[in-house]
């Protein structure tokens, strides 16, 4: 049938910043999706414990007053997450998230900060698989395509609804249903284990970080470093360039 058909975990975070080693999470969603329809969700709003920026609450549309007042604890949030796409992953059902490297970097970084076990201690020292991105999947197999690749954009190239953008439960369903698309459209991507898929993700990754990285030095930036590391950068380390 193809991992395409089977059970998708879809993912998504909505934070306070663009740093995935900084930004701490606001609301979270984990969403269990067979065939483009949704089957189970779970869903949290977090009190960051720091002050939401104006511009992030402009995206996401959770203020600073109603994450303190109705969201748990951060670390109980990060915690609940990290146990229940874990117990997914030891099931062998992919998780799929959009940019994974941003939403499970972050992730990591919360359970670091909150000194909560790491994604691979929960998995016994096995590394988070098997992961699905379609931004990682879409920019290698339609490489050329003009355009953004942002949730939104891609959605709308491969006709899949996106009701409320940055809502974390809509973004994971989107996702999880994407994936499902490109799937569709690209027998190649079909064809894979989730297993395969995960590890030639990882490959096409690294290529896209490398390719863009000797771009922006011929562009002039000669010390411009981009992270190659998919789906998960150690939260510890120095950011690379941030335009990725």
């Amino acid at each position: 049938m193809g991992w395409h058909r089977e059970l998708l975990i879809g993912f998504d975070l909505e934070t306070t910043g663009t740093d995935p080693r900084e930004a701490r999470i606001v609301t979270g969603a984990v969403i269990e999706v067979r065939g483009g329809e949704p089957l189970g969700r779970r869903e949290w709003l977090a009190d960051p414990g720091v002050e939401i920026p104006a511009d992030a609450v402009a995206v996401h549309g959770i203020s600073n007053e109603r994450a303190a007042g109705e969201g748990l604890p951060a670390d109980r949030v990060a915690d609940a997450i990290a146990e229940v796409l874990t117990d997914h992953w030891k099931a062998g059902v992919p998780v799929v998230a959009y940019n994974a490297a941003f939403d499970l970097t972050l992730l990591s970084a919360e359970l670091r900060r909150h000194s909560l076990p790491s994604l691979r201690e929960r998995l016994g020292g096995t590394d988070p698989a098997p992961v699905i991105d379609p931004y990682t999947i879409d920019r290698s197999v339609d490489r050329y395509r003009r355009g953004k690749r942002n949730l939104e954009a891609v959605c709308r190239e491969y006709g899949v609804p996106l009701d409320a953008a940055h809502d974390a439960t809509a973004d994971a369903l989107a996702a999880a249903r994407l994936a499902r698309a490109i799937a569709g459209r690209h027998p190649k991507v079909a064809s894979l284990g989730p297993a395969d898929l995960h590890r030639r993700q990882i490959e096409w990754y690294a290529e896209w970080a490398a390719d863009f990285q000797s771009f922006l030095r011929r562009k002039g930036d000669a010390t411009a470093v981009v992270d190659g590391t998919w789906p998960v950068r150690d939260p510890a380390e120095e950011p690379a360039d941030e335009r990725v």
